[in-house]
């Protein structure tokens, strides 16, 4: 997995459970693991540092066996001070059930639904045995398949009091790796997931809540799966569009403000360009956003759009 598809990775999956992290800071702690120079880095937060370690350690490490241990550490990474939000919860450790049995709910007090109950906690040092014992063998089951059913598995058992579905991918993600014999991928299945969170859960419940038969589970991993391979094509086109651009130009000179706008709309920045939106966001005049586009728009740069609404807008050109 790249530096960038792991920074995506670790902020999707976070974002699946409804935690936003810091995007700077996520890429920081990648890159400080990677031995990548960025430049000046964000400070370290342990919650960041937590979920890096673990997506790490599972895609980086993914020819070594899968132990309860190490399911331990992941956890206790993801958790450092032991507390989810201004909950104190068992880190490192199976659940005990202590608060009651393991249910996966929601909507407003009083009008909760119970998407699913995890199995007791007097069972889960049975069921986790069993499922590492079958995750670090081999029945000649294809390994994407098995990544489906890894995570599958093991959000069904649900073993720690919070963090199973940010394990679970890992988990995953580390069957993925082994599939491919290499920890480089340029996809990622969290962000996948992220985009199709409501099917995520949906397709959990009914799975847990029906037969033992997994078919319909498998073909939407799959078609997750192709999403994601779709995704980072989209990705890669537009990274080399921007690298043969800036290429195309390495004589040229231009000023902080057209950087910071082409590199904008190479990125595929939303909605249309005006003098406007770039005096706006380049933090100047409207005359200084005129000037920088006409200058853009002489050297063939960007073109005015045909009439239309009350502003004038501009599109880049593209490269031939």
């Amino acid at each position: 997995m790249s530096a960038q598809r792991r920074d995506v990775h670790v902020l999707k999956s976070s974002e699946i459970e409804g935690e936003v992290l810091d995007k700077e800071q996520v890429r920081s702690s990648v890159a400080r693991r990677l031995g990548v120079d960025i430049g000046a880095l964000a400070p370290e937060d342990g919650k960041v540092e937590g979920v890096v370690e673990m997506v790490l350690d599972a895609t980086r490490e993914y020819d070594k066996v899968l132990t309860r241990e190490r399911l331990f550490a992941w956890h206790a990474a993801l958790f450092p001070t032991g507390y989810s939000g201004m909950r104190k919860i068992k880190v490192g450790a199976w659940r005990d059930d202590a608060q009651g049995p393991m249910e996966i709910v929601s909507g407003p007090i009083g009008r909760e639904r119970v998407h699913f109950e995890g199995p007791p906690a007097d069972r889960l040092e049975r069921e986790m045995t069993a499922f590492i014992d079958w995750f670090n063998g081999d029945d000649g089951a294809d390994l994407v398949l098995r990544a489906c059913i890894a995570h599958l598995w093991f959000v069904t058992i649900h073993p720690f009091e919070d963090g199973n579905g940010r394990i679970a991918r890992a988990i995953a993600d580390m069957m993925l790796a082994r599939s491919e014999q290499s920890p480089q991928r340029f996809y990622s299945m969290s962000a996948q997931m992220r985009q199709e969170r409501d099917a995520y859960y949906s397709g959990l419940e009914e799975t847990q809540k029906g037969t033992l038969d997994i078919t319909e589970r498998l073909a939407w991993f799959l078609g997750c799966l192709d999403g994601a391979f779709d995704e980072a094509e989209k990705t890669l086109a537009s990274v080399f569009w921007k690298a043969r651009f800036w290429g195309s130009h390495a004589g040229a000179s231009f000023n902080d403000r057209q950087c910071l706008m082409l590199n904008k709309l190479l990125d595929g920045m939303e909605g249309k360009l005006t003098s406007s939106k770039w005096a706006k966001m380049t933090k100047c005049s409207q005359d200084t956003a005129l000037r920088d586009i006409l200058d853009l728009v002489d050297r063939g740069i960007l073109a005015k759009d045909p009439a239309g609404g009350r502003s004038t807008s501009y599109s880049l050109l593209q490269i031939e």
